[in-house]
């Protein structure tokens, strides 16, 4: 579980003249209870939201709120998955960075870690004179089962990388 805690994002909330509310913070800790490597999109949030009763009711426009201010402040991370819509996690400090290989013919996604793609990160960031915040790849193919179900049909020509075919 990431070490962000309420008390945490109430005190950056503060600084911004926001609130915690208990919304917010049932999504905060829905996040940090999430099992590794997985991730949510917005609407699998409020699925998740709405199964428990005891807590109060949030609206679908209000998790997209929400996502939105908790990116802008670093705590969660966003991702550009295969489905063409964008998903969640916990955004956790080097040395817990990771990247994501994604089948784009069944969406599976794997993380893995790397650190010369950091090391990339940092010496461009330094070569350009700008600060790393953040540094993630997202590596874009098709698995092995998807392949033994008909790979490449479906998948435009153009999209093939001829590297990779050989």
């Amino acid at each position: 579980m990431y070490a962000y805690n309420s008390e945490a994002f109430k005190a950056e909330l503060n600084q911004l003249g926001l609130r915690l509310t208990p919304q917010r913070e049932e999504i905060l800790r829905i996040f940090q209870q999430l099992p590794k490597g997985e991730h949510l999109s917005a609407e699998e949030l409020h699925h998740k939201l709405q199964d428990h009763q005891d807590k109060p009711k949030i609206s679908l426009s209000t998790v997209y709120r929400s996502l939105k201010l908790m990116t802008h402040l670093g705590l969660l991370r966003e991702l550009e998955l295969a489905e063409g819509h964008k998903h969640y996690e916990i955004n956790q400090p080097y040395p817990h960075h990771h990247h994501h290989l994604v089948c784009v013919k069944c969406n599976k996604t794997i993380e893995f870690k790397s650190d010369s793609v950091l090391k990339i990160g940092v010496k461009t960031t330094n070569k350009e004179g700008f600060h790393l915040l953040d540094c993630q790849l997202t590596i874009h193919g098709v698995c092995l089962e998807a392949m033994k179900r008909g790979w490449p049909s479906g998948i435009p020509e153009d999209w093939l990388c001829p590297k990779a075919m050989t």
